[in-house]
């Protein structure tokens, strides 16, 4: 029987198959396993930016309601268990390694039927359901780890299904276009299941609405603003008040009026998500599940989700941000400018190659004063050296103005650094990766 550690060094050198979209493996796994997905209540949430963050307030809304839910999320930000969480709880050191070994188990018959043999990914999203099945959890809220169509996640069957704002990453593996990709993310839509969208532009609205077309489901889409109530399909939101201790904000949907609704999420994206969290709990009433307005207003202002806009001290402050591309640093950037628009800003950059780090440069480096370059804990990390030296040659310190350049290799000397060179009145923020401000949640521990 495998130990803690030695479960988690064989599923995380699984990493050795890489990334296979496609749902045979996970298939043929889980019906070795016994199926235990089946019969579960799913709400399948998809998207590129504000999954984690949906999933984090429709748990907290049905565990306000009085529901055991289970939460599926990746990647994680300190430990590894918080990717599989009963009521909030992470799943304990033993029922990793014992269900790691059933799963290890059922490996080793599809090898020996020549069956192939899963992904990491895969082997974790069977560890989850096994674990939600023994747990009788009453809710799965289940998110997609790439794209949607092909990942492992799809073999649910949700009451639901949820599509957060799309926009451009993982190219390599969805498309190069914004239609491309959408059609990934739509592969979650089932015939006859419910969609509630967060906005979407104008290429991917196309995209969801020939799908849920196709597939004979309702639609219920969130505009930003409730400019024309006319319309009554639609969701809508109006922001009455913003501060570092949250939003208070209204929602209509085609149902109900919702007022002062109140988070603690920062950035006005969160209103985005936090709208199509409630079309989504209203949807649920389509399979006879309804949940009170009490437990909407409980759930919604204690939904917590670290690592997005999560001030860790203050004197000075210290921000992470889990912005990985484009569309989250421009997010990350336009909140900066609206609760920190006079501090001096330090900024800890570290960024995976794979991503369009060039274009993420040019939108958050013009508000830093300094920039500190390091990597993140990952293999796929592009090195701090060359992180900085695509800065220095970038048209940001030519033309803009002379930003200092720092590098430092380690995070947590980056971190050492950025407490050194600020003042008490200015802004530390680290971004870039969800693998480098997990390490600096966890080394930055004593600070909170």
């Amino acid at each position: 029987m495998l130990n803690y550690d030695e479960a988690l060094e064989y599923i995380h050198g699984l990493n050795k198959f890489g990334t296979k979209l496609g749902l045979d493996n996970i298939t043929r796994l889980l019906e070795i396993l016994g199926n235990p997905h089946h019969g579960m209540r799913i709400i399948h949430v998809a998207g590129t930016n504000g999954k984690g963050s949906t999933c984090a307030m429709i748990d907290s809304i049905l565990r306000a309601a009085g529901y055991k839910v289970g939460l599926y999320t990746s990647p994680y930000l300190e430990v590894f268990n918080e990717r599989i969480r009963v009521n909030g709880k992470n799943i304990p050191d033993k029922a990793i390694a014992r269900l790691t070994q059933k799963v290890r188990d059922a490996i080793s018959i599809m090898q020996q039927k020549n069956l192939g043999h899963p992904t990491e990914f895969e082997v974790v999203t069977a560890i989850g359901f096994l674990y939600f099945k023994e747990q009788a959890v009453d809710f799965i809220v289940l998110e997609v780890g790439m794209g949607g169509r092909l990942d492992a996640t799809n073999v649910a069957m949700p009451l639901v299904s949820v599509i957060t704002p799309i926009s451009f990453d993982h190219q390599k593996y969805l498309g190069n276009t914004l239609a491309d990709i959408s059609r990934e993310k739509c592969g979650i839509i089932k015939k006859g299941v419910p969609v509630v969208s967060g906005p979407q532009e104008k290429e991917a609205l196309r995209v969801i609405e020939e799908t849920c077309a196709r597939r004979g489901c309702i639609l219920k889409r969130v505009l930003d603003r409730c400019e024309n109530r006319e319309n009554i399909d639609f969701i809508c939101y109006n922001p009455l008040r913003d501060s570092l201790n949250g939003q208070v904000f209204d929602v209509d949907t085609p149902k109900n009026h919702y007022s002062n609704l109140k988070i603690r999420l920062l950035g006005s994206h969160q209103l985005d998500n936090a709208a199509t969290v409630v079309g989504a709990i209203e949807a649920l009433e389509l399979s006879g599940i309804k949940i009170s307005r009490d437990a909407i207003y409980s759930g919604l202002e204690n939904a917590r989700w670290p690592g997005r806009l999560e001030i860790l001290r203050e004197n000075p402050t210290v921000l992470i941000d889990g912005a990985h591309n484009i569309a989250g640093i421009r997010t990350l950037k336009e909140a900066i400018l609206k609760y920190f628009p006079q501090k001096k800003k330090i900024l800890v950059l570290g960024i995976l190659k794979d991503k369009d780090y060039n274009d993420m440069i040019e939108e958050i480096v013009p508000l830093a004063d300094a920039v500190i370059t390091t990597a993140p804990d990952n293999p796929r990390a592009l090195s701090a050296e060359e992180l900085a030296e695509t800065i220095r040659e970038s048209r940001i310190i030519h033309e803009d103005k002379n930003i200092e350049v720092y590098v430092r290799n380690e995070i947590k000397d980056a971190l050492t650094l950025s407490l050194e060179i600020a003042t008490p009145g200015d802004l530390i923020v680290f971004a870039g990766s969800l693998y480098m401000i997990g390490r600096v949640r966890t080394i930055a521990s004593d600070l909170r």
